[in-house]
Protein backbone atom coordinates (compact mmCIF):
# COMPACT_ATOMS: atom_id res chain seq x y z
CA UNK A 1 0.00 0.00 0.00
CA UNK A 2 1.73 3.49 -0.46
CA UNK A 3 2.50 5.27 2.37
CA UNK A 4 -0.08 8.34 1.71
CA UNK A 5 -2.64 5.73 1.92
CA UNK A 6 -1.48 3.49 5.40
CA UNK A 7 -4.13 4.29 7.87
CA UNK A 8 -2.80 6.86 10.66
CA UNK A 9 -2.95 6.25 13.95
CA UNK A 10 -2.84 9.45 16.11
CA UNK A 11 -2.90 8.25 19.86
CA UNK A 12 -5.45 11.28 21.19
CA UNK A 13 -5.15 9.64 24.55
CA UNK A 14 -1.50 10.70 24.94
CA UNK A 15 -1.73 13.86 23.00
CA UNK A 16 -4.58 14.62 25.79
CA UNK A 17 -2.32 13.34 28.70
CA UNK A 18 0.80 15.95 27.38
CA UNK A 19 -1.67 18.77 27.10
CA UNK A 20 -4.29 18.57 30.17
CA UNK A 21 -1.21 19.34 32.77
CA UNK A 22 -0.96 22.52 30.76
CA UNK A 23 -4.38 23.57 29.26
CA UNK A 24 -6.61 21.81 32.09
CA UNK A 25 -9.84 20.77 30.02
CA UNK A 26 -8.75 20.50 27.05
CA UNK A 27 -9.87 18.38 24.21
CA UNK A 28 -8.31 16.30 21.48
CA UNK A 29 -10.59 15.73 18.80
CA UNK A 30 -9.66 14.39 15.14
CA UNK A 31 -11.63 14.44 11.76
CA UNK A 32 -11.66 12.31 8.84
CA UNK A 33 -11.83 15.40 7.15
CA UNK A 34 -13.55 19.33 6.94
CA UNK A 35 -13.11 22.63 5.00
CA UNK A 36 -10.70 24.53 7.50
CA UNK A 37 -9.85 23.57 11.06
CA UNK A 38 -9.38 27.45 11.81
CA UNK A 39 -12.83 28.15 10.69
CA UNK A 40 -14.52 25.12 12.60
CA UNK A 41 -13.21 26.32 16.04
CA UNK A 42 -13.61 29.57 15.42
CA UNK A 43 -17.48 28.89 14.41
CA UNK A 44 -18.09 26.95 17.68
CA UNK A 45 -16.30 30.24 19.28
CA UNK A 46 -18.98 32.04 17.94
CA UNK A 47 -22.06 29.74 18.57
CA UNK A 48 -21.16 29.62 21.93
CA UNK A 49 -20.98 33.13 22.62
CA UNK A 50 -24.41 33.88 21.22
CA UNK A 51 -22.88 36.46 18.62
CA UNK A 52 -22.46 34.06 15.67
CA UNK A 53 -21.84 37.38 13.64
CA UNK A 54 -18.85 38.04 15.83
CA UNK A 55 -15.85 39.76 14.25
CA UNK A 56 -12.96 37.55 12.95
CA UNK A 57 -9.15 39.32 14.28
CA UNK A 58 -5.75 38.62 12.91
CA UNK A 59 -2.09 39.78 14.28
CA UNK A 60 -2.20 43.38 12.86
CA UNK A 61 -5.72 44.07 13.67
CA UNK A 62 -6.03 42.51 17.59
CA UNK A 63 -5.08 45.83 18.97
CA UNK A 64 -8.06 47.46 17.39
CA UNK A 65 -10.79 45.79 19.47
CA UNK A 66 -8.84 43.40 21.68
CA UNK A 67 -9.25 45.95 24.83
CA UNK A 68 -13.40 46.13 24.26
CA UNK A 69 -15.77 44.20 26.87
CA UNK A 70 -18.06 42.12 24.71
CA UNK A 71 -21.22 41.30 25.53
CA UNK A 72 -21.57 37.88 27.91
CA UNK A 73 -24.85 35.72 26.88
CA UNK A 74 -27.42 34.56 29.69
CA UNK A 75 -26.63 31.06 30.54
CA UNK A 76 -22.67 31.31 29.58
CA UNK A 77 -20.74 27.78 30.49
CA UNK A 78 -16.92 27.85 31.84
CA UNK A 79 -16.67 25.00 28.92
CA UNK A 80 -17.55 27.35 26.35
CA UNK A 81 -13.88 28.83 27.00
CA UNK A 82 -12.06 25.23 27.58
CA UNK A 83 -9.13 24.27 24.91
CA UNK A 84 -9.28 22.08 21.53
CA UNK A 85 -6.64 20.63 19.87
CA UNK A 86 -8.49 19.73 16.57
CA UNK A 87 -7.00 17.91 13.78
CA UNK A 88 -8.08 17.03 10.12
CA UNK A 89 -6.43 14.20 8.13
CA UNK A 90 -7.98 15.95 5.00
CA UNK A 91 -8.53 19.93 4.94
CA UNK A 92 -10.50 20.38 1.92
CA UNK A 93 -10.39 24.32 2.30
CA UNK A 94 -7.55 25.18 4.14
CA UNK A 95 -6.83 28.74 4.64
CA UNK A 96 -3.87 30.83 4.57
CA UNK A 97 -2.63 34.61 5.69
CA UNK A 98 -4.29 37.09 3.53
CA UNK A 99 -7.06 35.13 2.00
CA UNK A 100 -4.19 32.47 0.07
CA UNK A 101 -5.71 29.24 -0.32
CA UNK A 102 -3.33 26.26 1.67
CA UNK A 103 -3.11 23.38 -0.10
CA UNK A 104 -2.73 19.77 1.95
CA UNK A 105 -3.35 16.04 0.88
CA UNK A 106 -4.62 13.04 3.31
CA UNK A 107 -1.38 11.47 4.77
CA UNK A 108 0.79 13.56 3.45
CA UNK A 109 0.11 16.99 5.45
CA UNK A 110 -0.24 17.70 8.96
CA UNK A 111 -3.21 20.34 9.48
CA UNK A 112 -4.67 21.12 12.58
CA UNK A 113 -5.28 24.13 15.20
CA UNK A 114 -5.62 24.84 18.76
CA UNK A 115 -8.11 26.94 20.19
CA UNK A 116 -7.45 28.46 24.10
CA UNK A 117 -8.68 31.80 25.38
CA UNK A 118 -5.59 34.09 26.19
CA UNK A 119 -5.02 37.69 27.71
CA UNK A 120 -1.43 39.07 26.45
CA UNK A 121 -0.74 42.51 27.05
CA UNK A 122 -0.19 43.21 23.59
CA UNK A 123 -0.47 40.69 20.61
CA UNK A 124 2.45 41.47 18.66
CA UNK A 125 4.70 39.06 17.43
CA UNK A 126 2.70 35.80 18.49
CA UNK A 127 3.02 34.32 14.93
CA UNK A 128 6.95 34.60 15.33
CA UNK A 129 7.07 32.94 19.02
CA UNK A 130 4.69 30.07 17.48
CA UNK A 131 6.82 29.56 14.73
CA UNK A 132 9.84 29.42 17.05
CA UNK A 133 8.15 26.76 18.86
CA UNK A 134 7.71 25.07 16.16
CA UNK A 135 11.04 25.15 14.56
CA UNK A 136 12.90 24.43 17.97
CA UNK A 137 10.65 21.25 18.38
CA UNK A 138 11.50 20.37 14.66
CA UNK A 139 15.40 20.80 14.46
CA UNK A 140 17.03 21.04 17.51
CA UNK A 141 17.62 24.69 19.13
CA UNK A 142 21.32 24.18 18.68
CA UNK A 143 21.78 21.90 15.68
CA UNK A 144 24.29 24.02 13.33
CA UNK A 145 23.37 25.51 10.86
CA UNK A 146 20.34 25.75 11.85
CA UNK A 147 17.66 23.25 9.20
CA UNK A 148 14.20 25.37 9.59
CA UNK A 149 14.05 29.00 8.85
CA UNK A 150 11.11 31.50 9.59
CA UNK A 151 9.93 34.03 6.81
CA UNK A 152 8.71 36.69 8.61
CA UNK A 153 5.72 36.79 10.21
CA UNK A 154 4.80 33.37 9.93
CA UNK A 155 5.71 31.07 7.44
CA UNK A 156 8.14 27.97 8.02
CA UNK A 157 10.94 27.43 5.50
CA UNK A 158 14.13 24.48 5.20
CA UNK A 159 17.32 26.61 4.82
CA UNK A 160 18.77 25.39 1.88
CA UNK A 161 21.59 28.42 2.49
CA UNK A 162 21.84 32.02 3.27
CA UNK A 163 18.75 33.64 2.30
CA UNK A 164 17.69 30.75 0.03
CA UNK A 165 14.91 27.54 1.19
CA UNK A 166 11.77 26.08 0.20
CA UNK A 167 7.99 26.46 2.16
CA UNK A 168 7.66 23.75 4.75
CA UNK A 169 4.72 25.13 6.59
CA UNK A 170 2.52 27.97 7.39
CA UNK A 171 0.60 29.20 10.45
CA UNK A 172 -2.39 31.17 10.31
CA UNK A 173 -3.40 32.62 13.90
CA UNK A 174 -7.43 34.34 14.10
CA UNK A 175 -9.24 35.74 17.63
CA UNK A 176 -12.93 35.94 18.35
CA UNK A 177 -14.48 36.88 21.20
CA UNK A 178 -16.40 34.90 23.60
CA UNK A 179 -18.21 35.83 26.59
CA UNK A 180 -15.46 37.84 28.46
CA UNK A 181 -12.50 36.08 27.19
CA UNK A 182 -10.65 35.90 23.54
CA UNK A 183 -10.71 33.05 22.18
CA UNK A 184 -7.11 32.79 20.11
CA UNK A 185 -6.92 29.93 17.87
CA UNK A 186 -3.75 28.91 15.96
CA UNK A 187 -3.80 26.77 12.55
CA UNK A 188 -0.57 25.34 11.52
CA UNK A 189 -0.12 23.21 8.17
CA UNK A 190 3.00 21.30 7.20
CA UNK A 191 3.96 19.30 4.97
CA UNK A 192 4.56 15.79 5.95
CA UNK A 193 5.49 13.66 3.08
CA UNK A 194 6.76 14.53 -0.79
CA UNK A 195 3.65 15.36 -2.87
CA UNK A 196 3.09 17.00 -6.22
CA UNK A 197 4.52 20.44 -6.04
CA UNK A 198 2.85 22.08 -9.41
CA UNK A 199 2.26 25.82 -9.18
CA UNK A 200 3.95 26.00 -5.62
CA UNK A 201 5.50 29.86 -5.87
CA UNK A 202 7.92 29.12 -2.72
CA UNK A 203 9.17 25.60 -3.60
CA UNK A 204 8.08 22.79 -1.91
CA UNK A 205 9.51 20.82 1.42
CA UNK A 206 8.55 18.46 3.91
CA UNK A 207 9.72 16.87 6.95
CA UNK A 208 10.64 13.86 5.72
CA UNK A 209 13.79 15.71 4.09
CA UNK A 210 14.46 16.16 7.94
CA UNK A 211 13.43 12.96 9.03
CA UNK A 212 12.66 10.02 6.72
CA UNK A 213 10.45 8.49 9.31
CA UNK A 214 8.52 11.89 9.03
CA UNK A 215 4.47 10.91 9.62
CA UNK A 216 1.72 13.34 10.67
CA UNK A 217 1.04 11.72 13.91
CA UNK A 218 4.58 11.59 14.40
CA UNK A 219 5.46 15.49 13.69
CA UNK A 220 1.64 16.27 15.84
CA UNK A 221 3.42 14.03 18.92
CA UNK A 222 6.48 16.55 18.63
CA UNK A 223 4.56 19.97 18.60
CA UNK A 224 1.66 20.11 20.44
CA UNK A 225 3.58 20.31 24.03
CA UNK A 226 5.97 23.05 22.63
CA UNK A 227 2.72 24.67 21.27
CA UNK A 228 0.78 24.67 24.31
CA UNK A 229 3.39 26.01 26.53
CA UNK A 230 4.37 28.62 23.85
CA UNK A 231 1.49 30.29 23.99
CA UNK A 232 1.44 30.26 27.81
CA UNK A 233 4.91 31.89 28.23
CA UNK A 234 3.39 34.81 25.96
CA UNK A 235 0.21 34.78 27.44
CA UNK A 236 2.77 36.33 30.25
CA UNK A 237 5.95 37.67 28.93
CA UNK A 238 5.27 38.44 25.59
CA UNK A 239 7.50 38.53 22.28
CA UNK A 240 10.69 39.10 24.20
CA UNK A 241 11.56 35.33 25.73
CA UNK A 242 11.39 34.60 22.17
CA UNK A 243 13.50 37.14 20.43
CA UNK A 244 16.95 35.70 20.56
CA UNK A 245 15.76 32.17 19.03
CA UNK A 246 13.80 33.97 16.31
CA UNK A 247 16.77 35.76 15.31
CA UNK A 248 18.59 32.51 14.88
CA UNK A 249 16.27 31.24 12.26
CA UNK A 250 15.20 34.46 10.98
CA UNK A 251 15.52 33.58 7.19
CA UNK A 252 15.00 37.86 6.06
CA UNK A 253 18.27 38.84 8.29
CA UNK A 254 20.28 40.71 6.03
CA UNK A 255 18.75 40.09 3.12
CA UNK A 256 17.53 42.39 0.07
CA UNK A 257 13.35 42.28 0.09
CA UNK A 258 11.14 43.63 -1.60
CA UNK A 259 6.99 44.31 -0.29
CA UNK A 260 3.33 45.17 -0.79
CA UNK A 261 3.65 48.67 0.89
CA UNK A 262 3.88 51.80 -1.56
CA UNK A 263 6.29 53.38 1.04
CA UNK A 264 8.60 50.81 1.20
CA UNK A 265 8.73 48.70 -1.95
CA UNK A 266 12.24 47.74 -1.16
CA UNK A 267 14.92 47.31 1.32
CA UNK A 268 17.55 45.39 3.35
CA UNK A 269 16.11 43.33 6.33
CA UNK A 270 17.53 43.98 9.20
CA UNK A 271 16.03 41.53 11.69
CA UNK A 272 12.41 42.47 13.98
CA UNK A 273 12.50 44.22 17.02
CA UNK A 274 11.24 43.64 20.37
CA UNK A 275 7.64 43.69 19.58
CA UNK A 276 8.16 41.56 16.35
CA UNK A 277 7.98 44.43 13.78
CA UNK A 278 10.05 44.02 10.85
CA UNK A 279 12.95 46.44 10.56
CA UNK A 280 13.72 47.08 7.11
CA UNK A 281 16.54 49.87 5.60
CA UNK A 282 15.81 51.82 3.18
CA UNK A 283 17.62 54.77 1.54
CA UNK A 284 15.22 57.01 3.19
CA UNK A 285 16.10 55.70 6.86
CA UNK A 286 14.44 52.91 8.88
CA UNK A 287 11.00 51.40 8.83
CA UNK A 288 9.00 48.92 11.12
CA UNK A 289 6.08 46.82 9.07
CA UNK A 290 3.63 44.98 11.70
CA UNK A 291 2.22 41.90 9.78
CA UNK A 292 -1.57 43.07 9.33
CA UNK A 293 -2.18 43.17 5.42
CA UNK A 294 1.74 44.13 4.08
CA UNK A 295 3.21 40.73 2.49
CA UNK A 296 7.12 40.40 2.40
CA UNK A 297 9.91 38.04 -0.17
CA UNK A 298 12.92 37.92 -0.87
CA UNK A 299 14.31 40.38 -3.74
CA UNK A 300 14.28 37.99 -7.47
CA UNK A 301 11.96 35.48 -5.88
CA UNK A 302 8.73 34.54 -6.40
CA UNK A 303 5.73 36.05 -4.88
CA UNK A 304 5.45 34.32 -1.28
Amino acid sequence: MPAELHPLHWDAESLWEQLEPLLPGVSVEVVARTESTNTRLLERARQSSGQRDAPITRPGQLEDDAGATPRSPYGRRQGDTQPCLLVAEHQTRGRGRLGRDWQASPGLSLTFSLSLPLAPREWSGLSLAVGVALADALDAPGAQPARVGLKWPNDLWLVDGPGRGRKLGGILIETVAVGGSRMCVVGVGLNVLPQPTEGLANGFACLAELDPGASAPKALALLAQPLARALLRFGHEGFAPFAQAYARRDLLQGQRITTTLANVPEGLAEGVDEHGALRVRTSTGEHRLVSGEVSVRLQGADPC
